[in-house]
Formats: C-alpha cells, sequence, structure tokens
C-alpha cells in the first residue's frame, strides 16, 4: 500500500461537477492499494500519515504531524499508484488489488481514521473525480508500507 501525501492549504474533490468532499489545512492522501496489502498494511500507512512531521513548528521546521496541528485529511483512492512503470512506455498494473479488495481496504483505512478521531473526507472509489489543491510549500511524500 502507498500513499502520496501532499500538504495543502486546502483540496477538493468533485464528481459530476459536485464537491463531494473538501478540507482546510492538512493532508490530501492518494491511496493506492496493492494485491499483498491487508488491514495490517493499511493500518501501517494510516499511523504514518497521521503522525509524519511534515508541518511546520514555530521555528519553521517540519516538526509537526497532522494530528499536533488538528489538520483535515482528504483521502482519495488512486489505483494509479500501484503501476508498474519499470519498462516500456505503458503501465502496468499487474501488482494492484483488484476492485473489491482496493475498495474493502480504502473503506477499512477511512474507518481507521475516523475512530482516531481525525477529520476526514473522501473521494468516491472508482468515479471519474476532479481533485483540485493548494500545495503548501510544495510539500510532497511517498509513503510505502
Amino acid at each position: 500500500m502507498q500513499g502520496l501525501i501532499q500538504r495543502v492549504k486546502e483540496a477538493k474533490v468533485e464528481v459530476d461537477g459536485q464537491v463531494i468532499g473538501q478540507i482546510g489545512p492538512g493532508i490530501l492522501l492518494l491511496l493506492g492499494v496493492e494485491k499483498h496489502d491487508e488491514q495490517q498494511t493499511a493500518d501501517k500507512l494510516l499511523h504514518k500519515v497521521a503522525n509524519y512531521r511534515i508541518f511546520n513548528d514555530e521555528n519553521d521546521k517540519m516538526n509537526l504531524s497532522l494530528k499536533d496541528i488538528q489538520g483535515e485529511l482528504l483521502v482519495v483512492s488512486q489505483f494509479t499508484l500501484a503501476a508498474d512503470t519499470k519498462k516500456g512506455l505503458r503501465p502496468s498494473f499487474s501488482s494492484a488489488a483488484t476492485p473489491p479488495q482496493a475498495n474493502e481496504l480504502y473503506e477499512y483505512f477511512v474507518s481507521q481514521a475516523k475512530t482516531q478521531g481525525l477529520s476526514i473526507a473522501t473521494g468516491q472509489f472508482a468515479a471519474d473525480m476532479q481533485v483540485s489543491l493548494c500545495n503548501d510549500g510544495p510539500v510532497t511524500f511517498n509513503l510505502r508500507t
């Protein structure tokens, strides 16, 4: 499982012209699920996302986490993160989870984030989404578990 996290001032996701998820300062997480992933993998990634120190402290050092700043989290499923791009000019998705498995782990990840008290918004699994953001920094990291 991997998550591309971006520190944002704001972010939103739209489906069919309607905003379905929107946050203020926090993290936009693009979540990719692979075949070998399971709930334990999701738990590890969630811990990392919630506690990764990418927000500035009073000394302007990246030393605070999403939890520390009580920021918001926007989770958007993105199967293309599981692509193998090592060979050729067309990505292979052979390592990506099947849609039912990916959806199950996506929903699990979201439910676990809510139980931890995170302020969370989501996209819509397998939908054609338009994602807008104001990347703060820019600060972007690819987290893998």
